[in-house]
């Protein structure tokens, strides 16, 4: 019997970082979130954020790639919160997403980090937690393209 675990850390954002995700009713989009990566048989720990980007923390089933996962997120939560009268500002998320693989010994780390997240957010802004993360993670920005949505 084969065994794998894929644990990560999803990022992304409205477009153009337009808030557009009200405080007020953020939860209903995240258990909607939950509700598709359960259909998907993923396993969610934490889903957070704020009025203009989403963290997510999930581990993946072998048969799904990272990209498949968020491309399913992203096109069903957008064709929901479209047509929802709590988002009406709502218009759609970038193309781009940000996603770092953790083992499980890291779990309670980035779960609380997502926890945080609006804590956090009173000190950094996302340009910077985002830019943060890439490099982290030995990524290179092109900055003619960084946080651009056009």
């Amino acid at each position: 019997m084969s065994y794998t675990t894929s644990y990560y850390h999803i990022v992304f954002r409205t477009y153009r970082s337009e808030h557009t995700i009200c405080e007020e009713y953020e939860r209903e989009l995240y258990a909607y979130i939950y509700g598709i990566a359960k259909k998907l048989n993923c396993q969610t720990y934490r889903i957070g954020g704020m009025p203009d980007h989403i963290h997510i923390f999930v581990s993946l089933p072998s048969t799904m790639s990272l990209s498949a996962f968020v491309q399913r997120v992203k096109s069903e939560t957008s064709k929901w919160l479209k047509v929802n009268p709590y988002f009406p500002h709502f218009r759609g998320w970038t193309h781009e997403y940000a996603g770092f693989s953790y083992s499980l010994r890291d779990k309670d780390m980035i779960v609380g980090y997502i926890m945080r997240q609006k804590e956090h957010h009173k000190k950094v802004e996302f340009p910077t937690e985002y830019r943060s993360f890439i490099e982290a993670n030995g990524g290179q920005i092109d900055e003619d393209f960084f946080l651009r949505d056009e």
